[in-house]
């Protein structure tokens, strides 16, 4: 066995110079600390797994509030979650799940763009990537002492066979010994109520000793969200109110009859209404008729 000497035994200059060289080269060997991120640059942040650091959005994709049609009950409720949560009551997690293109992850974003339009800088936006959940602790440490309000978003979030990361999200949500931040919220959108396919839940149950047991766990994530917003395919009606209001907000030159008209005709050939074909159509019309959308 290999004792060290004491720097006080070592009595050759060279000695300690060799010694202080190691010591430099294993402290460069060494990953360096997490920097602490600056929230104040920004209200919106992505996280970078890899580096473990936040990356700051300077400009946020998103639509304003207000041209959000067909989902009235859903803003409404999600607008007075996020608002007790930005002025430090209890709120809840959010699990944003439904139809595609109905506008899951324009709201999440459009209430935080809203709130902080009231409150400059009452809350941080920080997106995390589906495949980084596994990291999410990592970037608990961070929020935990920084005191601002912080929504961690995650968008089109779901599970595979055999994949386990979910396991990492129930302990950050409410599991684990530490429990979720008093100043953090998770918000989610998915196309699936439970984050998981049918047929996987379908194959567990039929291979498991006690069926109603299988997925139990697997399930209990999306028990984890106290907030279960649903969001449906769209009337027809519902269609034209949210093409109409785009067209108004950006001063699209087109009569209501001809707007009406293409929107109509645009929706039978994608075979579906949404908000997302909604938008598509209104960057059509912006086009052909040679205008900029703001």
């Amino acid at each position: 066995m290999i004792r060290s000497r004491p720097m006080t035994d070592i009595k050759s200059t060279s000695d300690r110079d060799l010694l202080e060289r190691i010591a430099t080269a294993l402290e460069r060997l060494a990953p360096a600390l997490p920097q602490a991120p600056d929230f104040s640059a920004a209200d919106a942040f992505l996280w970078q797994s890899a580096t473990e650091t936040l990356s700051p959005v300077p400009t946020i994709a998103r639509v304003d509030i207000g041209l959000l049609k067909g989902v009235d009950r859903q803003k409404d409720q999600l607008v007075e979650n996020t608002e007790r949560f930005a002025k430090g009551l209890p709120a809840n997690n959010a699990l944003l799940w439904g139809a595609r293109g109905m506008g899951k992850s324009s709201l999440v974003k459009a209430v935080h763009g809203a709130i902080n339009a009231q409150t400059p800088g009452a809350l941080i936006l920080i997106e995390i990537h589906r495949e980084d959940i596994e990291s999410l602790p990592a970037l608990m440490t961070f929020l935990k002492s920084s005191g601002k309000q912080t929504i961690i978003f995650c968008d089109d979030l779901s599970f595979d066979k055999d994949e386990t990361s979910y396991k990492s999200l129930k302990a950050v949500l409410e599991g684990g010994i530490e429990g979720r931040p008093d100043n953090v919220i998770f918000c989610a959108t998915s196309n699936r109520r439970h984050l998981m396919p049918r047929d996987m839940m379908e194959n567990e149950r039929s291979a498991a000793i006690n069926p109603s047991e299988a997925v139990e766990e697997r399930v209990s994530l999306s028990d984890r969200f106290g907030l279960w917003l649903g969001f449906h395919k769209c009337s027809q009606d519902e269609y034209l109110d949210m093409v109409r209001a785009y067209a108004a907000h950006h001063q699209l030159k087109i009569t209501d009859e001809d707007l009406r008209a293409g929107a109509i005709e645009w929706t039978a050939t994608r075979g579906a209404r949404s908000g997302r074909v909604a938008w598509q159509y209104i960057q059509d019309v912006a086009g052909s008729l040679g205008q900029k959308l703001s």
